[in-house]
């Protein structure tokens, strides 16, 4: 194993990020975690921009429908689609498209992949002080198995037709019978191939973060002493290990309906398009269970690990100890496991048994509770102290005032009698959006800011990320706050053109408003990028620990070289010992000792 030799941990030298072996094991079939996790980052960053143009193509036509559209990437919006299309004019086809493309793109290769794939991968052996991950030939093969989603995904929008086209929940029995949706033709077939690969990948991963967190922590690394990020890590893992495993067997049983004929999800006697009654004999609603089985655990997988990160972020400038560590960590567990249990509360108009539809209710409203405890401890672990407004401060501060105006607005659909109204607006539209975009996406920009100088030795320009930030949250509340009054009035989503009913013609300033703060908010982002891709080769280089925080990575050199640290960390107390009286300066770092001990060490035996 070859490392970089640095003398001690307070200096401020930087090591090599070069493993061993030649260039293609090195960055490309790497088996180190932080080139893994690094590969995770630059995917998902390139998919995040292909669904914001995606999301523009949504915004257009809600704001002046069937107006000729200026082509953004024309091959990337039409590939195999209709020639009208090319002309940049959406057709209802190809708009049913940009939504359920839109939506899928963002969580299965955007959300999901850059929380767990490459910060998980990035941070987790860093900061448990371990070398590397449990099983790297696993990690990297949780990395390759994106590929082939990468590729069906990216193949869909140039197959025949206007690609995928079934929503990214993909219901039956318009997505499992080829004759429901004949404009998707092969595009939905090679979307449940990515989505069953995506699921392969997450479950290595899950596998790979469980026994690492368990077996790999530093000396003195308790789990009790583990950062917020860690636990959040690890707890995702379990909910990826338990809930995928549906979701993947799902996939391949609506694939074997659209290409062998079998009837998972087929009822028996369905004709569509005069085509020949069907012979399936199976359940349309049993995907749904399935899916939602699945797919409400992965709203927690898409916010726990942000919930922890901002954690660290808030108590690192705050420079204050976490404001109740354990109920912090007993509420990501209770979380965790009351997400299993409420998965019906997507199926209120299946027409479910009153009854039942009672207990998802009720079992609803309670995971608001643990989601309360971690937003006050946040309020009280920044009420009284010493704030630092840095880049990443400003993003964490901005998770949490948008996660609770996300959270706020689910607790309308918990109820059954209001969801029944307001399924089908967009004031579903709004709720998830502040969840995973002002949430999650949010706190993304702001661990990116925050973790920068440790993967890659530079620091991100400031005063340029305080202009990204502030121009960003502008644009994301004028685009995604007046969606709950549409959604409050009845504003179907879905709709290419919810105007031809004219109950909501007068609604259509309110979305070219929208529209307008949505393209602004997709334009900004190049301020992210060039302030990203700049800063990596040109940013102010830095030490191992340029924020004065105390979790365990900030003590290996930045960027780490093979092997993370070059020296074995000991641990001697917990992540957020800021502003205590054991030490003059007002951070206490987990890998330095006490003073009695260093005392006893010097003393003569």
């Amino acid at each position: 194993m070859s490392t970089t030799s640095v003398a001690s941990p307070g200096h401020a030298e930087t090591g090599s990020s070069m493993s061993v072996g030649d260039f293609v094991r090195t960055y490309v079939f790497s088996l180190d975690h932080k080139i893994i996790g690094l590969q995770f980052l630059f995917s998902t960053l390139l998919w995040f921009l292909v669904g914001g143009l995606l999301a523009l193509g949504i915004r257009w036509q809600l704001a002046w429908p069937w107006e000729t559209m200026p082509v953004i990437g024309p091959m990337l919006f039409s590939g195999g689609a209709s020639a009208s299309n090319m002309g940049g004019q959406i057709s209802p086809e190809f708009y049913t498209m940009l939504f359920t493309m839109h939506a899928t793109v963002m969580i299965f290769l955007v959300i999901i992949p850059i929380l767990a794939g490459a910060f998980g991968n990035y941070l987790i052996p860093l900061m448990i002080g371990a070398d590397d991950m449990a099983f790297p030939t696993l990690n990297m093969l949780s990395y390759w198995f994106m590929w082939p989603a990468f590729i069906c995904f990216g193949a869909s929008f140039f197959v025949a037709g206007n690609g995928a086209a079934s929503g990214w929940t993909s219901y039956p029995p318009l997505s499992s019978v080829p004759e429901a949706a004949p404009s998707s033709g092969d595009a939905q077939t090679l979307w449940l191939l990515a989505v069953t690969s995506v699921g392969i990948a997450s479950m290595l991963g899950s596998v790979n973060y469980m026994t690492t967190i368990i077996q790999m922590r530093a000396p003195g690394m308790t789990m009790f002493r583990l950062p917020m990020t860690i636990w959040a890590m690890f707890i995702t893992a379990l909910l990826q290990a338990f809930a995928l495993p549906v979701l993947t067997s799902a996939g391949v049983m609506q694939l074997a309906d659209r290409l062998v004929g079998t009837g998972f999800f087929v009822p028996e006697g369905l004709i569509v398009n005069n085509s020949e009654p069907a012979s399936g004999g199976g359940q349309p609603l049993l995907w749904q269970h399935l899916f939602w089985f699945y797919s409400h655990p992965a709203v927690y997988i898409m916010i726990l690990p942000a919930m922890g990160m901002v954690s660290d972020i808030i108590s690192c400038f705050s420079r204050k100890p976490i404001f109740g560590y354990k109920p912090m960590v007993y509420a990501i567990c209770g979380i965790a496991g009351l997400g299993f249990i409420v998965w019906g509360h997507h199926m209120f108009v299946s027409g479910m048994n009153p009854f039942l539809g009672m207990t998802f209710m009720t079992a609803t409203m309670f995971i608001a509770l643990p989601s309360a405890v971690k937003t006050f401890n946040w309020l009280g672990t920044i009420w009284g102290g010493k704030l630092q407004f840095t880049t990443p401060m400003l993003f964490a501060l901005s998770f949490v005032s948008m996660f609770v105006i996300g959270g706020l607005s689910g607790i309308f659909m918990a109820a059954t009698p209001v969801d029944i109204f307001i399924h089908d607006t967009y004031f579903i539209v709004a709720h998830f959006h502040y969840v995973l975009f002002a949430g999650t996406a949010m706190a993304v920009f702001g661990s990116i800011y925050f973790w920068f100088p440790k993967m890659f030795g530079r620091l991100m320009n400031e005063r340029w990320g305080k202009v990204h930030f502030f121009f960003t949250f502008l644009f994301l509340n004028g685009t995604f706050y007046p969606m709950h009054i549409l959604g409050a009035v009845g504003f179907p989503r879905r709709l290419a053109d919810p105007y031809h009913y004219q109950t909501f013609a007068h609604l259509q300033p309110m979305n070219q408003f929208m529209t307008i703060c949505a393209i602004g908010m997709v334009s900004v982002q190049v301020i992210f990028a060039v302030n990203f891709f700049y800063s990596i080769f040109f940013g102010p280089a830095v030490g191992r620990n340029p924020w004065n925080a105390n979790s365990l990575e900030w003590c290996a050199p930045s960027p780490p070289g093979h092997g993370n640290f070059d020296f074995q960390p000991i641990v001697y107390r917990g992540p957020y010992e800021y502003g205590s009286p054991e030490v003059d300066t007002d951070y206490y770092p987990q890998w330095q000792a006490p003073p009695e001990a260093t005392e006893t060490a010097a003393e003569p035996s």
